[in-house]
């Protein structure tokens, strides 16, 4: 039986939006969305080269019947769907590897202002440069777990009519890699191993996916996606802080 609650964790992706307007939070917003805007441009542009090459031999494996040819314009659709779910989260995956050590170190500034601590900033770069290597592993860790599972589903994506279930299946795992993404900020600054995250989240899947959800949608956005990424990091710590909470802290 699924536990949390879906409604709630849909509401924490506006309070992020909401916390990244904080004074004490805004420099470490926008010096990771300058470094987006540059990735999302080269990004695009490969993955649509890509996108063309995949219908033109999708549509080459097909039998030459008339009325199966017509369809073309149904497989750019489901194609379509894979390609922004892949970009999507292949953006997610290549901005926060590149930005991890500001996204921890926001995710701190977060649940300081959040549980009514001081937000100090004075020694701000000295801890983001300190932090580099632990934040880059965390990152390979996420990869780790996604390569293997997003291949999978890739393989399916690639047929012709099944690709109609492959577009669902990354829909919902994209909520979830999403929600794993940004919610591993906060537990990793208490030093919660990716793996027992992925226990805690378990524990309350109906609000990670919640979270996940409008996350997965903003990141598909142009534009929207560029400036989701920092708002999911304040988001995932309202969720670290109202839904796992310092009991956690020693996992």
């Amino acid at each position: 039986m699924l536990k949390g609650n879906f409604f709630r964790g849909l509401g924490y992706l506006g309070e992020g939006f909401r916390l990244i307007r904080q004074p004490g939070l805004r420099l470490f917003v926008v010096i990771p969305l300058v470094i987006n805007i540059l990735l999302f441009g080269l990004l695009f542009y490969f993955l649509a080269e890509i996108f063309s090459a995949m219908i033109a031999a999708a549509m080459g494996w097909l039998p030459e019947w008339a009325w199966l040819q017509s369809l073309d314009w149904l497989f750019w659709i489901l194609y379509g769907a894979v390609i922004l779910l892949m970009l999507a989260y292949g953006f997610v995956i290549v901005a926060n590897l590149i930005g991890s050590p500001f996204y921890g170190y926001l995710a701190e500034l977060t649940e300081k202002h959040l549980t009514g601590q001081e937000v100090n900033t004075d020694d701000s770069w000295s801890l983001i440069i300190r932090d580099i290597p632990r934040a880059l592993w965390r990152e390979v860790q996420k990869i780790i777990y996604y390569l293997p599972r997003a291949i999978g589903l890739f393989i399916i994506g690639i047929i012709p009519v099944v690709n109609l279930v492959a577009a669902v299946l990354w829909f919902v795992f994209n909520c979830w890699m999403m929600a794993l993404q940004y919610v591993d900020y906060p537990a990793d600054n208490h030093r919660v191993s990716f793996r027992a995250l992925r226990g805690l989240l378990g524990d309350t899947r109906l609000s990670a996916l919640g979270f996940g959800l409008p996350v997965a949608l903003a990141a598909m956005v142009p534009v929207l996606n560029l400036v989701v990424v920092p708002a999911a990091v304040c988001g995932a710590t309202a969720y670290w802080v109202r839904e796992n909470g310092p009991a956690n802290e020693d996992v």
